[in-house]
């Protein structure tokens, strides 16, 4: 009996494990882009793995905040369709996205969460890569009302590191205020 519940086993087994061969897992700690996905999910290929950035944001007064050290973690999700973000703050508050390339529309979807500010709508950005650049929007008023948008762009993106801003831009993009700035540093 023992005998014929091996070879069960064993190709239950690989037949479970094939299915999910993109997955993050032990021998791929960050998971695997699909062959089959489109080819787009490899743009935040130089941000999978860990970075050490530093973080910083505009105050009130205009000023930049002192940098503060956080860690940015990337991985394939949905068996290498999709990617997932994490940061890992030292106030022990934590944020991350899920980022589902859509071909129909030939743009990402970028669905945000936070432990500081839970939601049961996540608030979504979508956008593309272009040139050397990754461009998300999700439309936002300025403070006096006027129509714009807040855009996040990856840039300087490269097996080093990379850098992110995110900015207030009005509807035809000529004022940009930058709020947020991180600059990260590949650890792997």
């Amino acid at each position: 009996m023992k005998q014929l519940l091996y070879p069960i086993f064993l190709l239950i087994t690989t037949i479970g494990y094939s299915q999910y061969q993109y997955e993050a897992s032990d021998v791929l700690p960050y998971g695997k882009a699909h062959p089959e996905a489109p080819s787009e999910v490899k743009d935040f290929e130089p941000m999978i793995g860990t970075c050490y950035c530093n973080s910083t944001t505009r105050k009130q007064d205009g000023s930049w905040t002192t940098p503060e050290d956080i860690i940015w973690k990337w991985k394939y999700i949905m068996n290498g369709q999709a990617v997932q973000d994490e940061t890992l703050k030292p106030d022990g508050s934590h944020s991350g996205s899920i980022r589902q390339f859509i071909k129909d529309s030939s743009r990402w979807y970028v669905h945000w969460y936070s432990s500081k500010t839970p939601s049961a709508t996540f608030p979504v950005w979508n956008g593309k890569k272009e040139d050397d650049k990754i461009v998300l929007y999700r439309k936002q008023k300025a403070p006096n009302g006027k129509d714009g948008f807040f855009r996040l762009t990856f840039y300087d993106m490269n097996k080093t590191g990379y850098k992110w801003i995110g900015e207030w831009v009005d509807t035809t993009e000529t004022v940009v205020f930058p709020t947020w700035k991180i600059t990260c540093t590949r650890t792997n």
